[in-house]
């Protein structure tokens, strides 16, 4: 694939031009996703509960279009410009595991410390992935409300082990123009 020069050729091996001919069924769950996004985040628990923020978000194919990556940045770079104080700049790595009919998924946020891997599937007219918070309590990313130019996005914890579930922070996320 040619990319701009100067991009280093360990992000040129990465990119991917669409999803494998061998999983282009499988791909398109997260595949819908693919391009970028601007997005309002909330907070409602947590240390910035009640606080809002503007970011962004790009989803593309990798490794030889058997993956999906994005990148999430809040604030935007945009905002950032402006003075915002960063809050995180990370990705999250998916693919489809056949061997358990499930998606696998890990986000790496780097300026909160943050490893999450998750187990996605859709569920209903939702894509539900699960995974466990820092406190080691079960917790749900959940996307929802899918239209090609825009979705809804929200984690739940539950500090019970799963018998009651709390919004902690979601997302009306727009495709950017």
């Amino acid at each position: 694939m040619d990319l701009p020069a100067g991009i280093p050729a360990a992000l040129a091996a990465l990119a991917a031009p669409g999803p494998h001919p061998g999983l282009a069924g499988e791909m398109k769950l997260f595949g819908q996703f693919v391009g970028s996004w601007e997005l309002d985040v909330t907070w409602h628990e947590g240390a910035h509960a009640g606080q809002t923020a503007k970011g962004e978000w790009h989803f593309a194919y990798v490794l030889e279009g058997r993956a999906i990556e994005d990148v999430w940045i809040v604030p935007s770079r945009a905002e950032r410009l402006r003075g915002a104080e960063p809050y995180e700049w990370g990705t999250t790595l998916r693919f489809y595991d056949a061997a358990i009919g499930a998606w696998r998924s890990t986000w790496i946020g780097p300026a909160q410390g943050a490893v999450i891997p998750f187990i996605g599937r859709a569920v209903g007219g939702e894509i539900v992935l699960e995974g466990r918070s820092a406190e080691d309590w079960p917790m749900r990313w959940i996307f929802s409300d899918m239209t090609p130019d825009t979705f809804r996005w929200r984690q739940m914890r539950s500090p019970d082990g799963g018998a009651t579930w709390r919004l902690y922070q979601s997302m009306a996320v727009r495709r950017a123009a």
